[in-house]
């Protein structure tokens, strides 16, 4: 579906471009200028700002961003109700935008309508903006992609006590985690949490701290999402000893997962806020995440990383992002095993 190509040399010269132009749409010209958009943000600072900060000098918005957890900030929305100050929910994961959405209006299907069915709201209240593989990461001077089991299920094998790493306070794991209730049902997910937890994996804050691990040696595989890897190939040069593996077998172990916004129905800039996801959307947007941040883009025809797997070839599970809005449900069953506090 999306076009795979890499040039390193060139990918920032390509994004200098597609910034420019996308500075020129019509989209942006057409902006309220002096406007103040005020952004809940799950994900990171530093994934996040220098693209908001383009749109912000593109169009002369000036945008607020409050960091947090997807999680946080969800509740925080929860919490504050009519009376919350955000325009925008930019949520890490599916998870925290259903948690919201009863509280989102609808975008505008000339925005909508850019993006995949399966990485949107069926009630155009969200959109997905990029895609993050979930991937097993190992190392290549102790493993063989060959040495690795077909599915995620059989990781609970007692042969692999003490060599794994794993982040569950993470949102993404329990994304994943949220999908595995889906597709496995909630007692076949409980038996792989308390299965992996009986072989002692190490517990770590992040998907980094997992592949800078596995490089390391204090673990041979781990569970993140599959472009913290290429930002390590990047600054640590491709003898890093990390790569990737989809699950041959597909299921929860390579679900696809949606970064997204969605518009809360009190915003008084609900035209700068459309903007702003319109301009996520842009090439130019999208450039950006799959030069800069190494994840899938949601339209078609934006270069990517050339190790990048095309989401053709991942054996991903046909789940709707939708039905990964019981972000509630996973924490309950984590906490029940005393995975996270």
């Amino acid at each position: 579906m999306y076009k795979r190509k890499w040039v390193f040399g060139l990918a920032s010269l390509i994004l200098a471009a597609t910034l420019v132009l996308g500075a020129c749409t019509p989209a942006a010209e057409t902006t309220p200028k002096e406007q103040t958009l005020t952004v809940y943000s799950g994900r990171s600072e530093a994934l996040v700002a220098p693209i908001i900060d383009q749109f912000s000098k593109s169009t002369g918005v000036k945008v607020q961003v409050r960091y947090g957890s997807t999680s946080e900030m969800a509740a925080t929305i929860l919490e504050e109700g009519k009376n919350s100050p955000a325009d925008v929910f930019y949520a890490q994961d599916p998870g925290g935008l259903g948690a919201v959405e009863h509280l989102f209006t609808r975008i505008p299907d000339s925005i909508v309508s850019q993006v995949e069915p399966r990485f949107r709201s069926p009630e155009g209240k969200w959109v997905g903006i990029s895609g993050r593989a979930r991937v097993v990461v190992y190392n290549t001077q102790k493993l063989k992609e060959a040495d690795l089991p077909d599915d995620i299920w059989d990781f609970t094998d007692p042969k692999w006590t003490g060599r794994i790493g794993w982040a569950p306070t993470n949102a993404s794991f329990q994304a994943m985690v949220t999908a595995m209730r889906v597709l496995w049902g909630e007692d076949k997910t409980r038996q792989w949490l308390k299965g992996i937890q009986s072989n002692n994996p190490k517990v770590y804050p992040g998907n980094t701290q997992i592949v800078a691990a596995v490089g390391a040696g204090e673990v041979e595989v781990g569970f993140p999402n599959h472009y913290y890897l290429y930002t390590f190939l990047r600054d640590k040069g491709e003898s890093f000893p990390v790569r990737n593996y989809y699950v041959r077998a597909g299921g929860p172990g390579a679900v696809i997962l949606v970064a997204g916004a969605g518009i809360l129905q009190t915003s008084k800039n609900k035209d700068a806020a459309q903007s702003f996801l319109g301009f996520l959307l842009s090439p130019a947007g999208q450039q950006y995440f799959a030069s800069q941040t190494f994840e899938y883009p949601v339209i078609e025809g934006i270069i990517t990383h050339r190790l990048l797997k095309p989401l053709s070839e991942i054996k991903s599970p046909d789940i709707e992002m939708a039905a990964m809005a019981d972000l509630k449900g996973t924490l309950n069953l984590l906490r029940e095993i005393g995975i996270v506090p």
